[in-house]
């Protein structure tokens, strides 16, 4: 039997000898670039310095939403998310959510609900995505982003409790990295809440993949809380809640307890559609 011949990749084509202009325009593309990573990481160290350096927020609750742009309001999750954020708003939370359609929309709708006992307030961080519409029109304030790290990081900054609904990879992106935040104690000891079945199997894959190989300490599942209903999550944000008016000594203003009319026909049109 003939022994096998060897294949051997072709040679690669020999290019003409670099002149001395372009060796000098190869070097000043490369300097270029490394100013340029040179400048980016300066930059990221002028806003850790000043994140650390901002004074702490001591007057308003703020409780970010994480949640699916892309379930509809027929869905029953929608109207949960709606009720959640009503009932924050209601005991004095402001509501932080991406801005956009989705659970988002039900979590901003649900805090305009709620808002007129302590005058709270909904904010939307948005994104400029092409697959993306409008911001919501339930908003009280907007920030507009260009990149997901600038605005996870406000996420972060704005918030005091964080609440993960059902959502994709964007949703799983956002609670992930709060998750890691607090494991590793670079964010002060925060709620950070999962809401519903479906995270039940992201707690088990932690559990058998990266606990039970030691990929992680078993008290690091403990940084985060694992509820199956809207009204256990608002527990544990009510407990925060108080905690926070306690240690910060907040004085909340004047009680309204009579719903204004124009919220009242709103939530009977959406009770309606339902």
């Amino acid at each position: 039997m003939p022994p096998t011949r060897r294949l051997l990749p072709p040679e690669p084509e020999t290019s003409a000898r670099e002149t001395r202009r372009q060796r000098w325009r190869r070097k000043r593309r490369t300097y270029f670039l490394r100013w340029i990573d040179r400048t980016i990481l300066s930059l990221y160290r002028v806003i850790s310095w000043m994140d650390r350096k901002a004074p702490v927020e001591k007057r308003y609750f703020r409780v970010a939403i994480f949640g699916s742009s892309r379930i509809q309001e027929n869905d029953a999750v929608y109207a949960e998310v709606r009720e959640l954020a009503r009932q924050l708003s209601y005991m004095g939370c402001d509501i932080v959510t991406g801005g956009d359609p989705g659970l988002m929309r039900a979590a901003n709708e649900g805090a305009r609900a709620g808002a007129y006992r302590y005058k709270t307030r909904s904010f939307g961080l948005t994104i400029l995505l092409p697959m993306e519409e409008q911001p919501n029109p339930f908003l009280d304030e907007v920030a507009q982003h260009s990149t997901f790290f600038s605005r996870l990081h406000q996420f972060i900054r704005l918030s005091h409790a964080y609440v993960v609904v059902d959502g994709g990879i964007g949703t799983t992106l956002e609670a992930m990295m709060v998750f890691q935040l607090l494991q590793v104690k670079m964010l002060k000891p925060r709620p950070l809440i999962f809401v519903g079945p479906m995270w039940r199997g992201l707690r088990s894959w932690i559990e058998q993949e990266i606990l039970d190989r030691g990929l992680a300490s078993p008290g690091d599942t403990d940084v985060a809380t694992w509820v199956d209903t809207v009204d256990e999550a608002v527990e544990v944000v009510q407990a925060s809640l108080d905690d926070f008016l306690r240690r910060h000594k907040v004085i909340l203003p004047p009680v309204v307890e009579q719903e204004p009319e124009a919220a009242l026909v709103a939530r009977a049109r959406t009770e309606g559609a339902e």
